[in-house]
């Protein structure tokens, strides 16, 4: 009796997942009320010992880590609105490791470069973001030289990438 094989690529689940938990470093944060992240899996840097966002012209050498999903999930946001602005609550950051990313831009291309954006940040790609391709206008994204995607992405966009390894 003959089989078959289907041969697809699966979902990589949601931006923030952290993919292979016993190879990757997770690092709990000090998230920073005033300024929470749009969403998960966006790269974020410390500021007076808070993870943040990206901010507009912020350079490779900002980047601390990558904001992991929360489980139970809510939202940096949701968080914000909850708590009174003097309060911050905790995180965390992906220091090294496999992690799912939303890619907002360029086709990836397994073991391909890992773009930021930086600058001319939109809702479909923001600040933080991760593209595949570098931007027309070179001050818009930084390469991160550490990190590279594995295969490709799945039907909704998302791919998983090796960070720091």
């Amino acid at each position: 009796m003959t089989g078959n094989s289907i041969l697809f690529t699966p979902d990589f689940g949601f931006a923030g997942a952290v993919t292979r938990p016993s190879q990757s470093t997770i690092e709990p944060v000090m998230m920073d009320t005033t300024a929470p992240f749009s969403g998960d899996g966006l790269v974020g840097k410390k500021v007076n010992g808070k993870f943040v966002p990206l901010v507009a012209g912020d350079a490779a050498t900002a980047v601390y880590g990558i904001r992991v999903r929360s489980y139970p999930f809510m939202s940096d946001s949701d968080l914000a609105r909850q708590l009174n602005a003097t309060y911050n609550h905790t995180g965390d950051a992906l220091v090294r490791g496999y992690i799912s990313v939303k890619v907002n831009f360029g086709t990836v291309a397994d073991n391909g470069p890992v773009y930021i954006r930086v600058g001319a940040g939109t809702a479909a790609q923001p600040i933080g973001g991760f593209e595949a391709a570098a931007d027309a206008t070179p001050a818009n994204t930084i390469l991160i030289a550490n990190a590279r995607f594995i295969g490709t992405t799945d039907a909704n966009g998302i791919a998983e990438l090796a960070y720091n390894i």
